[in-house]
């Protein structure tokens, strides 16, 4: 197949200067300093020796975090910018839209801005003039389109370039997520435009931090990490093991916030409600194979711990929990052994119960857990903890993406019933995120 394009261990780095100077004095002075400090400006490697290669006609989603060198890159293809070391094979004309206000004149008309990008890129006066009328309708900008562009609203501006970048025959189109700004009509009608793109066979390299966006445009995904490639190939693949990734990171850092201070130890007490007689001390999260874990998958068994004490002998208790998606505080189920019902005799003294949930519903994100003593009638509370908890679910498990839980039902015409295929509901992200779970699970 042919390459479009290709990077062959490129690296691209940056000299950063963090004191400019306000004067000419200061920047004699600034001169004078570093001869004798022998100051060097501060080096940024934005990208370290990454190598990929994309077919023609391939549809490339690349994501990261922000400074992960996903802009660095789209700007190196379309020869924005050169590379420090390594080399780059470009095959095909290259329209970009990248951030906002770069290709287009402001002392221009948006008429003659769209010419000009025309026969930067080799089409012939002709040729523009065919496209021209497309591209403003397009737009929708057609009472503005001879006025200087430095005059038009970033939506303008934006549903300008997009409509440019989309219009004057791509062979590889570059993708910033800038363009998904605009209102939700210019939205819709920009995915269109994409996929008639992809039908047409126009080699498409995407840049957004939207996995559903990158699901729906493209086939085959790199995720870049600190400049270098951490992941490249099948999009719902590499996307889950980042999505995983990212899920990890931050339950790690909110883990170290539950490490609590004196003061911490205080407001929790007075965030905590009930009389006092039992108490749950601390709550732990425990997998099918007994391992005390922060982390989880859909469909897989959890089994939530509940460490009690009680000062007094307290009889039949009523012991619930509530599970919230912590993003939204959205309340998703509420059991408690009385629902079962499982009447427990009595608590008394210190020791943990057990609510296992043989397969956990609950799509990929952070929960949270508040957990409660109550009496049997569920009219005398003991204790209430809110938010004592944090757990993460991991993608995995489901191909099921949209909304708080996995329904897993099954789907059936009847009348196609011997023609219908059925898929094995294989875990696809498994094979490259496996080892970033491995390393994080609590012993």
């Amino acid at each position: 197949m042919d390459t479009a394009v290709e990077f062959s261990h490129v690296s691209k780095v940056f000299r950063l200067q963090r004191d400019r100077p306000r004067s000419f004095q200061e920047a004699f002075v600034n001169l004078l300093r570093r001869n004798r400090t022998n100051h060097k400006a501060e080096e940024f490697w934005a990208l370290r020796d990454v190598s990929f290669h994309i077919a023609r006609g391939d549809h490339v989603g690349l994501i990261g975090r922000n400074g992960a060198g996903k802009s660095t890159t789209l700007k190196l293809i379309s020869r924005i910018i050169q590379p420090t070391h390594g080399k780059i094979t470009v095959n095909g004309r290259v329209t970009a839209l990248l951030e906002l206000g770069a290709g287009f004149h402001p002392d221009l008309s948006g008429r003659d801005n769209i010419s000009l990008n025309g026969a930067v890129m080799g089409l012939t006066r002709r040729e523009i003039a065919r496209k021209i009328d497309e591209i403003i309708e397009f737009a929708e900008i057609e009472d503005f389109i001879d006025v200087p562009v430095r005059d038009y609203s970033s939506g303008m501006y934006l549903r300008l370039a997009f409509s440019a970048a989309a219009h004057l025959e791509p062979e590889i189109l570059l993708l910033d997520e800038v363009f998904a700004v605009g209102d939700q009509g210019f939205q819709q009608k920009s995915q269109e435009r994409i996929q008639e793109l992809r039908k047409r066979g126009i080699t498409i390299l995407f840049v957004s931090h939207s996995m559903e966006a990158v699901l729906q445009t493209c086939k085959r995904a790199i995720w870049l990490e600190r400049g270098r490639v951490r992941a490249a190939g099948d999009v719902s693949a590499v996307s889950a093991a980042y999505y995983e990734d990212t899920l990890i990171k931050m339950a790690e850092k909110q883990a170290a916030k539950l490490v609590p201070t004196p003061e911490q130890k205080l407001e929790d007490q007075q965030k905590r409600l009930g009389s006092g007689e039992a108490r749950i001390e601390r709550v732990e999260f425990i997998d099918a194979d007994g391992r005390v874990t922060r982390f989880t998958h859909t469909n897989a068994r959890l089994t939530v711990r509940l460490h009690y004490s009680a000062r007094e002998r307290v009889e039949k208790p009523l012991i619930g929990i509530a599970f919230y998606r912590a993003d939204q505080r959205i309340r998703i189920a509420g059991p408690n052994n009385t629902m079962q019902p499982y009447k427990i005799p009595y608590l008394e003294g210190a020791g943990y119960v057990d609510y296992t949930i043989d397969r956990l519903p609950f799509l990929p994100g952070d929960y949270l857990l508040d957990a409660a003593i109550y009496d049997w009638d569920d009219t005398h509370r003991y204790d209430y903890w809110n938010e004592c908890a944090r757990f993460t679910v991991l993608p995995g498990g489901t191909r099921e993406r949209y909304g708080l839980i996995a329904l897993e039902g099954t789907w059936r015409h009847p009348a196609l019933e011997d023609e219908a295929l059925v898929l094995p509901n294989s875990n696809h992200s498994q094979a490259i995120s496996s080892h970033v779970q491995a390393s994080h699970r609590q012993p």
